[in-house]
């Protein structure tokens, strides 16, 4: 596939595989319960559509916990209302105590807490000893995805219903660092941008678009009118990545831990792939194979690389 490819809008691929379009796989198949190859364990710039929530937005505010997180939110600007910070006990905490005078420097009121109640709001013990409240997170649309993406390469990650919110947000962490222009979540029975997900994104949440969508095979059909191809991540594929068309204008789709890629889903991918595997463990979580999958698209959209013959 040539570095610049694109799809036309609204082409129709299910005839087969045209001059320069994609080979036609018909339906790409579902993961039962795993991964891309097999896993059953399925990462201060005002971003596109912040000022718009969705109406199954919580109303409470959310939490940030550990200290990259909360200097990430700092950095960048994000309103905070209230912090909490471990109480001084024994040898005092340098670094610590330099994030909470930059709390107090922002104007954020602080409240110093045993280490219990931080445990207890905590969502797997790494606060760190620093908990922050933020205002609920703000999604933005599939359009202003959409317009990050541009018209050249492009990369959109579309998550069917990943519930883990530690796979959710390294998944967005891999998805800022490889430059795509956003993520898709569908907003019922998925994980959330909550205090898990942005202590796993490293604060890549803050960074990137994230659309929470009703309906994602109706997102899928409205990204490839804007050109992008879909790909499904799913251990019945034919081909292995090495061997698909992942440059370009990519929508790739990852399947959720328990169920996989629907159905419903599958059937609006135009392509799907796999990742070859050797050993004996089954495979990859979701979280790292999509971080695999990611560097393949930036690879050959950086390099000019083809398929593998």
């Amino acid at each position: 596939m040539a570095k610049n490819q694109s799809r036309t809008p609204g082409r129709d691929v299910r005839g087969g595989k045209g001059k320069g379009g994609r080979p036609q796989t018909g339906r790409a198949g579902a993961f039962r319960g795993k991964g891309p190859h097999g896993e059953k364990n399925h990462g201060s710039r005002p971003l596109p559509g912040a000022a718009r929530r969705g109406p199954q937005q919580r109303e409470r505010g959310d939490l940030i916990e550990g200290r990259r997180a909360v200097e990430e939110a700092l950095g960048c600007g994000m309103p905070l209302r209230s912090a909490l910070v471990q109480e001084r006990s024994g040898e005092r905490d340098q670094a610590l105590e330099k994030i909470a005078a930059r709390l107090e420097d922002a104007g954020v009121p602080v409240e110093r807490v045993p280490r219990a109640r931080l445990d207890a709001l905590s969502s797997h013990g790494a606060h760190q000893g620093v908990v922050v409240r933020t205002r609920p997170f703000e999604y933005a649309e599939l359009a202003d995805v959409i317009a990050a993406a541009g018209e050249g390469d492009a990369l959109v990650v579309v998550l069917d219903h990943v519930t883990d919110q530690g796979n959710f947000g390294a998944i967005v962490r891999t998805a800022e660092v490889v430059g795509a222009a956003g993520v898709v979540v569908a907003k019922a029975r998925a994980a959330s941008v909550g205090v898990g997900a942005y202590k796993t994104s490293a604060g890549a949440v803050m960074h990137l678009p994230i659309a929470q969508v009703p309906n994602l095979a109706r997102a899928i059909d409205e990204l490839k009118e804007a050109g992008f191809w879909a790909c499904a991540a799913t251990e019945h594929a034919e081909q292995d990545v090495w061997h698909a068309p992942m440059g370009g204008r990519l929508a790739l789709v990852m399947g959720s831990e328990g169920e996989g890629i629907s159905r419903l889903v599958a059937e609006k991918c135009d392509f799907a792939c796999k990742l070859p595997q050797r050993g004996r463990v089954e495979s990859l979580n979701v979280a790292q194979a999509t971080t695999v999958l990611c560097y393949e698209w930036l690879r050959r959209v950086e390099c000019g690389g083809e398929a593998d013959a």
